[in-house]
């Protein structure tokens, strides 16, 4: 049951701003294109600009790598009691193909209840009610206590450079819960899926295409290994099946190319050089360095079948399978408000990819909750986009659980 002084924290969210800060966050193109330059600074600028507006506090900007950059708020009640963290990524993946989209990818487009764009729900929608669930709390000048911080990183579509920064230099070493905005459709996210991503690179010798067995064929030999791998992929879901949660795991190459990047692809010419991009998510079950030694191992195995395979595999990032329990405060509180704000039983469910909170969760223990707006398997596709009816409900939620969170006894 909401309680009156809720009510009246909650008459100091409003729909139309939630609307305009998405749309104008959407509007700040943050893919990151190394051939330009481009980054998230842009939207950074943007939203350090808003915090001392809005806010009226400076926020601390922490360049993790060139052009690159956290930013970080505490807001401190000055009174004992827990930190809750809300988690954001300011990074988009590439909207490909714009002749593909029915949306301008960067306009923010309202269509029919929905808001359109590349980043709409992943995840400048949660940014937006991260912001605005800190604003709430702070124009209401109702009592809290504790300390609220605003982790806004760069770089989740990637390596997730931006959460490890930011976890190193100490900004997560007070925290005691944390809600990451991911669009999940507001369900409540308590698992997510670990992953491993990998580089596999094939080695043969170039040669004329019109006479192709006086060189060795990477090309040939890479699509043995995306096979092999696929194989494998499908001897680990026979193994450990669908997780309730998770779902099944994987094994993808995303990116192939022959020539390798910075090579110059010529129709009569036969590469020397292979190069496949893999992406492997992993459930409960799955152990990540037996997992490597697998796949080393059909490596070797193909390479014994035949000795013109020369393929070399190398791990870039290894993020774990991590989870939490339903009696964790941040999950009962949330489930509590997504109760009292729908009417409806929560929804209990994993995150399909890792997250910012794999991090949180695996290095500091922290209860890391992704329960965010937008529909759970739009983000990367063509026509993006976000409810706005969905967008403001994640926002009463939001402010409902910090205010129960922090005041809890």
């Amino acid at each position: 049951m909401i309680k009156e002084i809720e009510k009246r924290l909650l008459g100091f969210i409003n729909k139309d701003e939630l609307v305009r800060l998405t749309q104008d966050l959407v509007r700040i193109d943050s893919v990151i294109r190394p051939e330009t330059g481009n980054t998230e600074a842009g939207v950074v600028r943007f939203i350090a600009d808003w915090i001392q507006r809005e806010l009226g506090v400076k926020p601390l900007v922490q360049e993790v790598v060139p052009l690159r950059e956290n930013i970080i708020v505490t807001i401190d009640s000055g009174k004992p009691g827990p930190c809750l963290m809300f988690e954001g990524h300011t990074d988009v993946v590439s909207e490909g193909n714009k002749d593909l989209w029915q949306h301008d990818p960067f306009g923010g487009e309202i269509h029919e209840g929905k808001i359109y764009g590349r980043g709409s729900c992943d995840m400048k929608a949660g940014l937006a009610v991260n912001l605005l669930t800190v604003k709430a709390m702070m124009k209401s000048k109702i009592d809290f206590k504790g300390k609220m911080r605003l982790g806004i990183v760069c770089d989740e579509e990637d390596l997730m450079l931006g959460i490890q920064d930011y976890i190193k230099k100490g900004h997560a070493d007070d925290v005691d819960a944390c809600l990451v905005s991911e669009p999940e459709e507001n369900q409540l996210c308590l698992s997510m899926k670990g992953a491993l991503r990998a580089i596999v690179k094939v080695k043969g010798k170039m040669a004329h295409g019109a006479m192709p067995l006086t060189g060795i064929n990477t090309s040939v030999r890479m699509a043995r290994i995306i096979l092999a791998f696929e194989a494998f992929e499908k001897a680990e879901m026979d193994r450990c099946g669908k997780d309730e949660f998770l779902g099944w795991p994987s094994v993808t190459f995303t990116v192939v190319q022959s020539p390798p990047p910075g090579e110059p692809t010529q129709l009569n010419v036969m590469p020397s050089e292979s190069v496949g991009y893999v992406d492997i998510r992993t459930i409960p079950g799955q152990a990540h360095e037996q997992i490597k030694m697998q796949l080393k191992e059909i490596l070797n195995q193909l390479a014994a079948d035949d000795p013109d395979l020369n393929a070399q595999i190398e791990f870039i990032a290894d993020k774990p399978v991590v989870s939490m329990e339903k009696d964790e405060p941040i999950v009962m509180i949330a489930a509590e408000a997504y109760t009292d704000i729908t009417g409806r039983e929560p929804v209990y469910n994993g995150v399909p990819g890792a997250t910012d909170g794999t991090f949180l969760r695996d290095l500091k223990g922290i209860p890391s909750l992704v329960n965010g707006p937008g529909p759970r398997h739009l983000p990367h596709q063509t026509d993006e986009y976000v409810q706005i009816e969905e967008m403001f409900e994640s926002l009463k939620i939001y402010l409902l659980t910090t205010y129960r969170f922090l005041n809890r006894t």
